[in-house]
């Protein structure tokens, strides 16, 4: 199945009938990154993983181009009315996790439940670039988290952002794997996995617009269904902010799947795929 949004193409895999689940990736990935979760859920589902704007194997970014979340927020959108059916459980991990929250936030009625895997809700406590004055109050208040956040910064964000500049893309993303994963997790990874995450390894995404701006009362406004996941071996960043989400959410379970790291759906497909099916039967379209 190919999506055409403003005569942009979309490549995607279409499998199975039944309840819609759509599929969304993060950062360094694309629709390939779901196949254990199509092949185990399109028995009972219609399941639906596609690539997001400039990723694998959609047209690439043009030289002069921002990647832009409100670009990728108006393509979800997009893809779902396009799907032709009345309600899809969301699921997303990373950043297609953060932009599932931002679609709920926009009040969409078509979304049945929402499934984030570790978020990076930065904006949900500091700008970005941070204001000093935003990491001493954060400090104060949830200083686990401003640690957190601090350590991402200095020693995955900031050098990977600055390999980008050099043009040297695969220096930009050892450092933000390690970061993102955990050093031994990015070590770890297999040489397809390392593949799929190079050649989704955009220049833009680093030096582009970033995130959208999170607000805390927009958040507590979200009452769908919502399954927070974490791996137990991620870095603790995503720990931090999906127990803060877990705080907002009013609907929100939190479960944290033992032997996996940030690609949680990927690391412990099995047991991610029990508790997902578990919290889809319970709140299932029909």
């Amino acid at each position: 199945m190919t999506f055409n949004i403003n005569g942009v193409e979309f490549k995607s895999v279409d499998k199975g009938t039944g309840d819609t689940i759509l599929f969304v990736h993060g950062s360094n990935n694309d629709y390939r990154t779901w196949t254990p979760q199509l092949e185990a859920f399109s028995d009972t589902y219609r399941t639906i993983s596609y690539s997001r704007r400039y990723h694998y194997p959609n047209e690439s970014i043009p030289e002069t181009a921002d990647y832009s979340m409100d670009e990728q927020l108006d393509d979800l959108q997009a893809v779902i009315e396009q799907l032709g059916v009345e309600k899809v459980h969301l699921v997303g991990h990373s950043y297609g996790a953060f932009l599932g929250l931002l679609l709920a936030i926009r009040g969409s009625s078509a979304i049945q439940s929402l499934t984030l895997i570790e978020p990076p809700i930065f904006t949900l406590f500091i700008s970005i670039p941070p204001k000093p004055q935003e990491i001493l109050g954060l400090l104060l208040s949830r200083p686990r988290t401003a640690i957190a956040i601090i350590r991402f910064a200095v020693t995955g964000l900031n050098p990977a952002v600055d390999a980008a500049k050099k043009n040297d893309m695969e220096k930009a993303l050892e450092i933000f794997g390690k970061a993102i994963l955990g050093e031994k997790a990015f070590n770890s990874l297999s040489s397809e996995r390392l593949e799929q995450a190079s050649v989704n390894n955009i220049k833009a995404e680093y030096l582009g617009s970033g995130f959208l701006t999170l607000d805390e009362a927009d958040v507590a406004q979200v009452t769908l269904p919502t399954l927070l996941v974490n791996g137990a071996d991620s870095p603790a960043l995503f720990h931090r902010f999906n127990e803060r989400l877990h705080d907002l959410l009013p609907t929100s379970q939190r479960i944290i799947i033992p032997q996996a790291s940030h690609i949680v759906h990927q690391d412990n497909a099995f047991a991610f795929n029990a508790e997902l099916r578990a919290f889809l039967e319970k709140h299932s379209v029909t």
